[in-house]
């Protein structure tokens, strides 16, 4: 048998992610197919078009594109998250609903993407003890950027639709939460190392936002309990979470799981 000894949020986290992508492989390998062929159209079509000013302009409209359809497939892997699925016509729904948060991505990333091949190497070639100082402050504020941005989507499908407020709460839970912040976003890009020796089929973007949709949605019942169970003797942040008990439902839900029930589940 195996997730039947008793767990650390962490450790559940990480069962609950793995459980809810393999049942529901079928609908996050769609969604991964939707960001494939999404992902052809700024990568393929301006490499076909000879008018230099229209290139351009696919080129663009494609890279949108992909940031709305993130927007829209971490609306949809909510459902997942919370015990549910979705369908067509909920993730054309989630298109509309997500637009506004895609955009602001779109700009975020441009931005660290220009911190990155840009203001950075700029800063480095100074070769001077004042641009190494601004080059090393500004890869701080890209890794910080990154660690809080990840859950972007995901803080936009549970929290709120306002782009500053979330911008807000990205940096509200990193601050709070910084190991688990970090923890998130290598067990991210390990997901995204497994995902393109598998042609980023699965887990693929859409299990990446489901791990990460499920890491905010856990990490909030922390905040739930501590509203629940004020103490004013202790200091917030030397309170100790009792995870265990917090977890109890969560952990119900999910049940015990064998290999071969991942593998045949009609046996069981």
């Amino acid at each position: 048998m195996i997730f039947t000894y008793p767990v650390t949020m962490t450790g559940f986290l990480i069962k609950k992610a793995f459980c809810d992508l393999w049942d529901n492989m079928f609908l996050i390998v769609l969604l991964n197919l939707g960001f494939i062929a999404s992902l052809a159209i700024p990568l393929l079509l301006p490499r076909i078009i000879p008018v230099p000013a229209l290139s351009a302009a696919v080129l663009a409209v494609g890279i949108i594109w992909l940031f709305l359809y993130l927007a829209a497939a971490a609306l949809s892997v909510k459902a997942i998250s919370d015990y549910g699925s979705f369908g067509f016509s909920d993730f054309g729904e989630n298109v509309k609903a997500g637009w506004p948060a895609g955009l602001v991505m779109g700009l975020i990333c441009l931005v660290l993407y220009a911190m990155v091949t840009i203001i950075i190497p700029f800063y480095l070639h100074i070769e001077s003890p004042v641009g190494l100082f601004l080059a090393a402050a500004i890869f701080w504020t890209f890794a910080l950027s990154l660690a809080s941005f990840q859950f972007f989507f995901a803080i936009r499908a549970r929290l709120g639709t306002k782009p500053l407020k979330v911008i807000k709460k990205c940096f509200i839970i990193f601050f709070d939460n910084p190991g688990f912040s970090v923890f998130c976003l290598f067990y991210s890009l390990v997901m995204l190392v497994v995902s393109g020796l598998l042609a980023f089929l699965f887990p693929g973007p859409a299990g990446i936002l489901l791990f990460l949709d499920e890491a905010l949605r856990l990490r909030l019942l922390k905040y739930d309990w501590l509203e629940a169970n004020p103490d004013t003797n202790t200091p917030y942040r030397k309170r100790k979470i009792p995870w265990n008990t917090i977890l109890i439902e969560e952990k119900e839900k999910i049940g015990t799981r064998s290999f071969r029930s991942f593998i045949f589940p009609w046996k069981d």
